[in-house]
């Protein structure tokens, strides 16, 4: 009968008509939910990789400080007065002996003369004395031979006494008019002295590096010596004075190399020796320091007193050692996808996945033992091997702060070590 009215053709156009539209619906929705807005492309990670190598190994310690001369004078003067000349400016190079300034030595002369006159008068006295001494020590011994030869008689007993006591009085006093001699003679020798000192010299040969005073002025000398010149020695050897922390300077020792920078010359490294390590700490803060000398040649002259350097000091040099970059020491693997080399990592709970986890181990949170040189720690460094991440443990040494020393591992120079990760999406 349906064959007959043809209603079976029309019962399966509807059937293909509804599957049809199921399908198109379907596809759009899937379309509209993958393409909706704000939904975020699923995460591929690609990592970068760095490699192991053999090479050198020179461990630095650095610090900063600045230079100075070697030996650093400041010239002043012992008597005051007016500046009447000045013969030397800044950076005049000078010889010992030289003369640098002039005072007015008008009143220092006046003084001279004065203490001239004095001791005129101390050697006349002297004289004076010697004489009435001689006058007396004459009488006494006339009176006592009269005494002698008169029996006692003549002259009488008061007048030998008499006698007697003059000339130990005359004694006395030239006693005393000698030490005023003396004493009038070192005044004298103080003007003097004085007088040569108002012509300022130079104590060393050097280099004048400043300049305090100009002609005149006044200059007080009675509290403490007023300073006209800074001078420097021989600027050619200078020293290099850097703070070094507390935990680095054990690792420094006298006649070690160094080499430094200044601002004045940025594309220049100069070289230095570790001339003395300093037991005082220097505090600034609470932090603790420790003062360390650098001899430095500065033959060329580039190099000028109270610059700001930037020093590494070379405590320990390792040729042909198996180096990893510091990069890959300080790669950690965030996911639970890396895999130990002996055994499975352990699934996470839905529960463990939201708790925090505890901080990667770095190589300071390792464990590690103090040798005599450098510092040992056991540390990790990760692989990729078929597309899962692989841990190689290694014992690492001494670093420069790039690259380290591999002490013992299953790490060979040229291997890929990952060092970081870059997330990408598609």
């Amino acid at each position: 009968m349906e064959a007959v009215l043809g209603l079976g053709r029309k019962r399966r156009s509807g059937i293909r008509t509804v599957v049809l539209s199921a399908i198109l619906i379907l596809a759009v929705t899937t379309a509209a939910w993958f393409f909706r807005p704000g939904r975020t492309a699923a995460p591929v990670h690609r990592f970068t990789t760095v490699e192991a190598s053999r090479g050198g190994l020179v461990v630095l310690v650095s610090a900063t400080g600045s230079l100075e001369p070697v030996t650093q004078v400041d010239v002043g003067t012992e008597v005051s007065g007016t500046i009447l000349s000045i013969d030397v400016d800044f950076n005049d190079t000078v010889e010992k002996g030289q003369i640098l300034a002039r005072l007015d030595t008008a009143r220092l002369e006046a003084q001279k003369l004065q203490s001239e006159a004095a001791l005129a008068v101390a050697r006349a006295e002297l004289q004076s004395a010697r004489a009435e001494v001689d006058d007396a020590k004459t009488s006494l011994d006339r009176l006592k031979r009269a005494y002698k030869l008169s029996q006692g008689r003549l002259p009488s007993k008061q007048d030998l006494d008499t006698a007697e006591a003059r000339y130990k009085k005359g004694r006395a006093q030239v006693a005393v008019a000698d030490a005023n001699r003396i004493k009038a003679r070192a005044a004298l020798e103080v003007s003097e002295s004085d007088l040569a000192k108002a012509i300022i010299r130079a104590p060393i040969s050097g280099t004048i590096l400043d300049r305090q005073v100009e002609p005149g002025q006044t200059v007080a000398a009675s509290l403490q010596t007023p300073v006209l010149f800074t001078m420097a020695g021989d600027l050619k050897q200078m020293l290099l004075s850097v703070a070094v922390d507390e935990a680095d300077v054990g690792k420094v020792r006298d006649g070690q190399e160094a080499a430094f920078v200044v601002d004045a010359y940025p594309d220049r490294r100069f070289s230095a020796r570790v001339k003395q390590v300093r037991y005082a700490p220097q505090d600034n803060d609470g932090v603790i320091t420790y003062e360390c000398l650098l001899s430095v040649d500065n033959a060329d002259l580039l190099l000028r007193p109270g610059m700001t350097a930037a020093a590494d000091m070379v405590v320990d040099r390792y040729e042909d050692v198996l180096l990893v970059p510091n990069t890959a020491l300080r790669f950690t693997p965030a996911e639970p996808e890396a895999e130990a080399p002996a055994e499975e990592t352990p699934k996470r709970s839905f529960l463990s996945r939201l708790l925090p986890g505890p901080p990667p181990q770095g190589p300071g949170n390792r464990r590690a033992a103090e040798s005599k040189k450098e510092t040992v720690s056991l540390v990790r460094v990760w692989t990729e091997q078929a597309g899962r991440l692989v841990p190689i443990p290694v014992t690492t040494g001494a670093t420069d702060g790039i690259s380290t020393r591999v002490l013992s591992g299953e790490v060979a120079p040229g291997q890929p070590l990952i060092s970081g990760l870059v997330q990408e999406t598609k």
